[in-house]
């Protein structure tokens, strides 16, 4: 008997659950959908809950726990800059689940998994960089930049504005 044993097993060993349900989170915190089966749905459901209620803190104490669950940076920034100030105003209930019907090989059901609030895509800062014109003086514009990285002290730029 299965008395007081909240989670699904889901067939596989502790290190590979565990590692499914961070892949099926990630996964849906970057694309703001998945398709997967209703259990492994289900599984995934209640976890989400607690990492973007935890996001709506805001916190540094908040950023460091999604952290030490995703291990990557753009995730934790997507979570707590794009997709909890979305659902400030909801305290649970942050997903739905709809039925696809049946997969064909085994007959489990599908479903399709989606945030209610979807992520907007790449978190866009703006930032001042200074370009040298041809003439030689320089000129401080607002650039929307994309993507910066660590090696590397250049980052990408798009679309400059003049100001």
């Amino acid at each position: 008997m299965r008395h007081r044993i909240a989670d699904k097993k889901l067939n596989r060993d502790s290190k590979h659950r565990k590692a499914l349900l961070k892949n099926l989170i990630a996964s849906l915190f970057e694309r703001g959908e998945i398709t997967t089966t209703e259990t492994k749905a289900k599984a995934v459901k209640g976890l989400v809950d607690k990492i973007i209620h935890k996001a709506q803190a805001g916190t540094v104490s908040a950023r460091r726990v999604i952290a030490a669950f995703f291990g990557k940076r753009s995730l934790v920034n997507t979570v707590v800059d794009d997709i909890a100030p979305k659902m400030k105003d909801r305290s649970s209930g942050f997903t739905r689940m709809v039925r696809l019907g049946n997969r064909r090989g085994d007959n489990a059901p599908i479903v399709k998994m989606e945030l209610l609030e979807k992520p907007t895509g790449k978190p866009v800062v703006e930032k001042e960089v200074k370009v040298k014109p041809v003439e030689g003086e320089e000129v401080k514009k607002v650039a929307k930049v994309t993507k910066v990285t660590k090696t590397t002290k250049v980052a990408k730029v798009t679309k400059a504005k003049g100001k």
